[in-house]
């Protein structure tokens, strides 16, 4: 089996593929959260637990790819990996085979996470394609018609949008980020809700309206990450949610550079 981890600054999402399918299959994924401090044996034995309760065993783990936007953990989970599961694991970095051109001024800023979904997206929705990934930071990133990555955006996440308020504003409690049943609030919850989510769709789409204009094409717009179903429905430009988009990545990337590498045992 392919163990497929994706860390990320709030979150990390572990996807369990088994191998001897074809295609392969996701057999079981996790969505957990990202812990910097955490030791090898506290990552080991929480991922151990984690298999253990859907009746699975380290053992059947022959080989692991993380993507990682979090270096601090990096060796940490390099060393977990060994450890428990007697696995080296493959970090997509720079040097990796990805089969994409990267047309940006230097290509070893770009993180893991956003070449491995538009490599995902371009593989099952063809190009030109753009991949907006709801996580801490919202990332949108393009591909071409080619398969040639050609740049992005960043913004700030709508949870760290509405952190930055409600810790800034004293009066302003924290509420839900949900959609409120109108634009014209009628009390303070319902005015932050408003203006959290009608304001967060007018940036989305504002820069896919942009996006869509210096492409001069329309291309296919994919939603991706933690609050992507929530924001999407109101967006006049993303016409498909994927959650397993990072994943499914990530298990591209290891079969693509999987006839380059010698089966992956740790000694």
């Amino acid at each position: 089996m392919l163990l497929a981890l994706d860390v990320g600054n709030t979150n990390t999402v572990l996807g369990l593929y088994r191998l001897d399918a074809e295609p392969p299959v996701l057999a079981a994924h996790w969505r957990v959260t990202t812990h910097r401090s955490q030791t090898v044996d506290e990552y080991g034995v929480f991922f151990v637990n984690l298999f253990e309760m859907h009746g699975m065993a380290p053992n059947q783990v022959s080989h692991i790819i993380i993507s990682s936007v979090v270096p601090p953990v990096d060796s940490t989970l390099r060393q977990m990996c060994e450890t428990y599961f007697h696995v080296q694991p493959l970090f997509v970095e720079p040097g990796i085979k990805t089969g994409v051109p990267v047309l940006q001024d230097n290509p070893a800023d770009l993180g893991a996470d956003r070449l491995v979904n538009v490599i995902a997206a371009f593989e099952r929705y063809g190009g030109p394609c753009v991949v907006v990934d709801f996580g801490t930071a919202t990332t949108f990133d393009v591909m071409s018609a080619k398969g040639e990555y050609i740049g992005g955006a960043i913004a700030p996440g709508l949870g760290l949008s509405a952190e930055a308020l409600f810790s800034r504003a004293a009066r302003l409690s924290r509420v839900e980020i949900k959609r409120p049943p109108k634009v014209i609030g009628t009390n303070t919850v319902t005015h932050l809700q408003s203006g959290l989510y009608y304001g967060y769709i007018g940036l989305v789409d504002g820069i896919l309206e942009r996006i869509v204009a210096e492409l001069g094409t329309q291309p296919h717009v994919v939603a991706t990450g933690g609050l992507a179903r929530q924001i999407s429905a109101d967006s006049r430009f993303i016409s498909e949610i994927d959650d397993m988009l990072t994943l499914d990545g990530l298990l591209i990337l290891f079969e693509r550079n999987r006839a380059a590498r010698p089966r992956g045992h740790a000694h």
